[in-house]
């Protein structure tokens, strides 16, 4: 499947949080939301990234955008890793059907099984708004984040 672009509507999914209860991102419409697609908990750049976004979480507070962390990770592994690192905001395992959500984001890495380093910008009404994605060993810049959530309330 193809990675949406802006403008488009988001793929609805519903992933287990990491105490097992699930989201449903058509059940956050009129909020708007952050997908953030990452390879693999407790690894180095997965790391750097969400403590940054952790760190800065206030800045999509702010917005008014709900922030949402997926991986291919068993919830119980990504609960361990939230709890480590107290992230602050949602990590949703994408673990079985494995990878069904980053398939439907095309950010499905088949010949390695893990997401890829996609995020994506929803509108309150579910519209992709913006989007980047990156290979498994480039971190996404925070600078792309700002700049995404400051094109929200144009």
């Amino acid at each position: 499947m193809s990675v949406p672009a802006p403008g488009d509507v988001a793929p609805d999914l519903t992933l287990p949080d990491t105490h097992g209860s699930p989201v449903t991102l058509s059940e956050l419409r009129g909020t708007p939301v952050a997908l953030v697609f990452f390879p693999f908990a407790f690894s180095r750049v997965c790391a750097g990234e969400l403590c940054e976004l952790r760190d800065n979480l206030g800045e999509f507070e702010a917005a008014g955008v709900t922030l949402l962390g997926v991986s291919c990770d068993p919830m119980f592994a990504l609960r361990a890793w939230s709890e480590q690192e107290q992230h602050g905001f949602d990590l949703l395992s994408d673990f079985w059907p494995h990878g069904a959500a980053a398939r439907a984001y095309g950010v499905f890495d088949e010949e390695h099984g893990l997401a890829l380093r996609g995020s994506f910008l929803l509108d309150a009404e579910g519209v992709v708004r913006w989007s980047v994605v990156h290979p498994r060993g480039r971190a996404r810049p925070l600078a792309a984040y700002r700049q995404a959530l400051a094109t929200l309330h144009r």
